[in-house]
Protein backbone atom coordinates (compact mmCIF):
# COMPACT_ATOMS: atom_id res chain seq x y z
CA UNK A 1 0.00 0.00 0.00
CA UNK A 2 2.36 2.99 -1.48
CA UNK A 3 5.34 1.74 -0.47
CA UNK A 4 6.80 4.97 -2.03
CA UNK A 5 5.94 8.07 -3.88
CA UNK A 6 7.72 10.50 -6.37
CA UNK A 7 7.68 14.19 -5.51
CA UNK A 8 8.60 17.23 -8.42
CA UNK A 9 11.55 19.44 -6.13
CA UNK A 10 10.04 22.53 -7.42
CA UNK A 11 9.67 24.80 -4.53
CA UNK A 12 8.13 27.31 -6.89
CA UNK A 13 5.16 24.71 -7.87
CA UNK A 14 4.85 24.38 -4.11
CA UNK A 15 3.80 27.44 -3.68
CA UNK A 16 2.03 28.22 -6.18
CA UNK A 17 -0.13 25.03 -5.30
CA UNK A 18 -0.45 26.53 -1.89
CA UNK A 19 -1.85 29.52 -3.55
CA UNK A 20 0.97 31.99 -1.36
CA UNK A 21 2.18 33.92 -4.50
CA UNK A 22 0.68 34.76 -7.79
CA UNK A 23 3.19 31.94 -9.64
CA UNK A 24 4.86 35.18 -11.15
CA UNK A 25 8.38 34.62 -9.52
CA UNK A 26 8.05 30.44 -9.57
CA UNK A 27 11.38 28.78 -10.31
CA UNK A 28 10.76 25.83 -12.68
CA UNK A 29 12.69 22.79 -11.97
CA UNK A 30 13.00 19.79 -13.63
CA UNK A 31 14.22 17.39 -10.39
CA UNK A 32 12.53 14.69 -8.87
CA UNK A 33 12.84 12.79 -5.43
CA UNK A 34 11.41 9.16 -4.74
CA UNK A 35 9.70 9.10 -0.74
CA UNK A 36 9.96 6.12 0.97
CA UNK A 37 9.21 5.71 4.35
CA UNK A 38 11.18 7.86 7.21
CA UNK A 39 11.63 9.67 4.76
CA UNK A 40 10.97 14.15 4.68
CA UNK A 41 8.55 15.11 2.08
CA UNK A 42 6.10 18.39 1.54
CA UNK A 43 2.90 18.69 2.90
CA UNK A 44 0.35 20.94 2.09
CA UNK A 45 -1.36 21.88 4.95
CA UNK A 46 -3.01 24.56 6.73
CA UNK A 47 -1.20 27.26 9.12
CA UNK A 48 -2.44 28.47 12.57
CA UNK A 49 -3.71 31.51 10.57
CA UNK A 50 -5.60 29.36 8.34
CA UNK A 51 -4.03 29.98 5.21
CA UNK A 52 -2.01 27.56 2.90
CA UNK A 53 1.59 26.48 3.19
CA UNK A 54 3.99 23.74 2.65
CA UNK A 55 6.10 22.17 5.38
CA UNK A 56 8.89 19.65 5.24
CA UNK A 57 7.60 16.48 7.34
CA UNK A 58 8.68 12.95 7.65
CA UNK A 59 6.45 10.04 6.12
CA UNK A 60 5.91 8.10 9.55
CA UNK A 61 3.12 9.32 12.09
CA UNK A 62 4.62 9.78 15.97
CA UNK A 63 1.36 10.09 17.48
CA UNK A 64 1.63 13.79 20.18
CA UNK A 65 1.21 10.30 22.86
CA UNK A 66 4.20 8.62 22.22
CA UNK A 67 7.13 8.49 24.35
CA UNK A 68 9.18 7.09 21.80
CA UNK A 69 9.17 8.83 17.73
CA UNK A 70 10.39 5.00 16.55
CA UNK A 71 7.12 4.14 16.89
CA UNK A 72 6.95 5.85 13.62
CA UNK A 73 7.39 2.92 11.86
CA UNK A 74 4.29 1.32 13.01
CA UNK A 75 1.98 4.20 11.55
CA UNK A 76 3.30 4.82 8.14
CA UNK A 77 -0.19 4.76 6.43
CA UNK A 78 -4.17 5.28 8.24
CA UNK A 79 -6.91 2.93 7.01
CA UNK A 80 -9.89 5.56 5.81
CA UNK A 81 -12.09 2.38 7.12
CA UNK A 82 -11.13 3.41 11.01
CA UNK A 83 -9.00 6.77 10.75
CA UNK A 84 -11.89 8.65 12.86
CA UNK A 85 -11.64 6.06 15.94
CA UNK A 86 -8.33 4.46 16.16
CA UNK A 87 -5.88 6.12 19.25
CA UNK A 88 -3.04 6.84 17.21
CA UNK A 89 -4.82 9.09 14.11
CA UNK A 90 -8.05 10.26 15.55
CA UNK A 91 -6.79 13.68 16.53
CA UNK A 92 -4.97 14.14 13.65
CA UNK A 93 -7.76 13.53 11.18
CA UNK A 94 -10.30 15.88 13.12
CA UNK A 95 -7.51 18.53 13.39
CA UNK A 96 -4.44 17.85 10.95
CA UNK A 97 -5.19 17.43 7.73
CA UNK A 98 -2.96 17.92 4.99
CA UNK A 99 -2.26 16.82 1.14
CA UNK A 100 0.98 15.05 -0.40
CA UNK A 101 1.29 16.48 -4.13
CA UNK A 102 2.94 13.34 -6.14
CA UNK A 103 3.57 12.26 -9.97
CA UNK A 104 3.69 9.04 -9.12
CA UNK A 105 3.04 5.71 -6.13
CA UNK A 106 4.32 2.63 -6.06
CA UNK A 107 2.74 -0.58 -5.10
CA UNK A 108 3.84 -3.88 -4.87
CA UNK A 109 2.20 -7.28 -6.18
CA UNK A 110 3.74 -10.91 -3.83
CA UNK A 111 5.19 -13.00 -5.91
CA UNK A 112 5.89 -15.42 -3.10
CA UNK A 113 6.32 -14.73 0.58
CA UNK A 114 9.49 -13.12 0.53
CA UNK A 115 9.39 -11.23 -3.42
CA UNK A 116 7.48 -8.50 -4.00
CA UNK A 117 7.22 -7.12 -7.88
CA UNK A 118 7.14 -3.36 -7.64
CA UNK A 119 4.79 -1.60 -9.72
CA UNK A 120 4.68 2.23 -10.61
CA UNK A 121 1.25 3.76 -11.12
CA UNK A 122 1.20 7.98 -12.73
CA UNK A 123 -2.15 9.69 -13.74
CA UNK A 124 -3.31 9.23 -17.36
CA UNK A 125 -3.19 13.27 -18.29
CA UNK A 126 0.62 13.21 -16.14
CA UNK A 127 -0.41 15.60 -13.93
CA UNK A 128 0.60 15.78 -9.96
CA UNK A 129 -2.35 14.18 -7.87
CA UNK A 130 -3.17 15.07 -4.06
CA UNK A 131 -2.82 11.99 -1.20
CA UNK A 132 -4.55 12.40 1.84
CA UNK A 133 -2.23 12.23 4.70
CA UNK A 134 -3.05 13.53 8.23
CA UNK A 135 -0.55 14.70 10.22
CA UNK A 136 1.58 15.75 13.77
CA UNK A 137 3.92 17.53 15.86
CA UNK A 138 5.62 15.46 18.46
CA UNK A 139 7.71 16.95 20.89
CA UNK A 140 9.52 15.96 24.16
CA UNK A 141 10.84 18.05 27.05
CA UNK A 142 14.30 19.32 25.47
CA UNK A 143 13.47 18.22 22.36
CA UNK A 144 13.08 20.34 18.73
CA UNK A 145 9.56 19.18 17.45
CA UNK A 146 9.17 16.42 15.29
CA UNK A 147 6.56 16.60 12.11
CA UNK A 148 5.70 13.48 10.97
CA UNK A 149 2.28 12.26 8.34
CA UNK A 150 1.13 9.01 7.39
CA UNK A 151 -1.12 8.87 3.99
CA UNK A 152 -4.22 7.50 3.86
CA UNK A 153 -5.52 4.87 2.22
CA UNK A 154 -8.87 3.25 1.20
CA UNK A 155 -9.68 -0.29 -0.74
CA UNK A 156 -8.06 -0.41 -4.25
CA UNK A 157 -9.50 0.33 -7.63
CA UNK A 158 -9.96 -2.40 -10.57
CA UNK A 159 -6.49 -1.42 -11.44
CA UNK A 160 -5.00 -1.42 -8.91
CA UNK A 161 -6.44 -4.59 -7.31
CA UNK A 162 -4.70 -7.19 -9.03
CA UNK A 163 -1.07 -5.78 -7.80
CA UNK A 164 -2.26 -4.96 -4.11
CA UNK A 165 -5.86 -4.64 -1.85
CA UNK A 166 -5.19 -1.10 -0.83
CA UNK A 167 -4.35 2.33 -2.53
CA UNK A 168 -3.66 5.48 -0.88
CA UNK A 169 -6.94 7.98 -1.13
CA UNK A 170 -6.45 10.76 -3.93
CA UNK A 171 -8.30 13.93 -3.47
CA UNK A 172 -9.71 16.01 -6.19
CA UNK A 173 -8.60 19.67 -6.06
CA UNK A 174 -11.70 20.43 -5.89
CA UNK A 175 -12.50 19.01 -2.59
CA UNK A 176 -8.77 20.59 -1.43
CA UNK A 177 -11.13 23.32 0.54
CA UNK A 178 -13.32 20.49 2.54
CA UNK A 179 -10.10 18.06 3.16
CA UNK A 180 -7.45 21.01 4.35
CA UNK A 181 -10.49 22.62 6.61
CA UNK A 182 -10.94 25.50 4.77
CA UNK A 183 -14.85 25.12 4.67
CA UNK A 184 -16.76 23.03 7.23
CA UNK A 185 -17.05 19.56 6.97
CA UNK A 186 -18.30 16.48 9.45
CA UNK A 187 -17.05 13.45 10.20
CA UNK A 188 -19.35 11.60 7.35
CA UNK A 189 -18.24 14.36 4.57
CA UNK A 190 -14.44 13.93 5.50
CA UNK A 191 -14.75 10.07 4.83
CA UNK A 192 -16.99 10.35 1.72
CA UNK A 193 -13.84 11.35 0.53
CA UNK A 194 -11.66 8.43 1.29
CA UNK A 195 -12.59 6.83 -1.74
CA UNK A 196 -10.84 4.41 -4.65
CA UNK A 197 -9.95 6.77 -7.19
CA UNK A 198 -11.66 6.07 -10.75
CA UNK A 199 -9.71 8.81 -12.51
CA UNK A 200 -7.45 7.18 -15.66
CA UNK A 201 -3.88 5.68 -14.63
CA UNK A 202 -1.66 4.26 -15.80
CA UNK A 203 0.49 1.02 -14.19
CA UNK A 204 3.23 -0.68 -15.40
CA UNK A 205 6.01 -3.37 -13.56
CA UNK A 206 9.52 -1.66 -12.42
CA UNK A 207 12.68 -3.35 -14.57
CA UNK A 208 14.93 -3.17 -11.24
CA UNK A 209 17.71 -3.15 -13.51
CA UNK A 210 16.81 -0.53 -15.60
CA UNK A 211 17.41 3.26 -14.91
CA UNK A 212 14.10 4.73 -13.15
CA UNK A 213 11.87 6.43 -15.46
CA UNK A 214 12.16 10.59 -15.43
CA UNK A 215 8.87 11.56 -14.37
CA UNK A 216 7.29 14.42 -16.73
CA UNK A 217 6.73 17.49 -15.35
CA UNK A 218 3.51 19.32 -17.00
CA UNK A 219 2.30 23.16 -16.41
CA UNK A 220 0.28 22.71 -13.24
CA UNK A 221 -1.80 25.70 -14.42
Amino acid sequence: MCGKFTQMMSWGDYVSLAELLDGSGARRDDRAEVVSPMRDAFVLRLNREGARETARMRWGLVPWWAKDPGIATRFIHARAETIDTTKAYCDAFRDRRGLVIVSEFYESRHVTPTKREPHRIWPHDARPIALACIWERWKQPHDAPLETFAIVTVPANALIAPVHDRMPAVIAEADWPKWLGEVPASVQDLKALLRPCEDPMHIAAVNRRAPPPRPVQPDLF
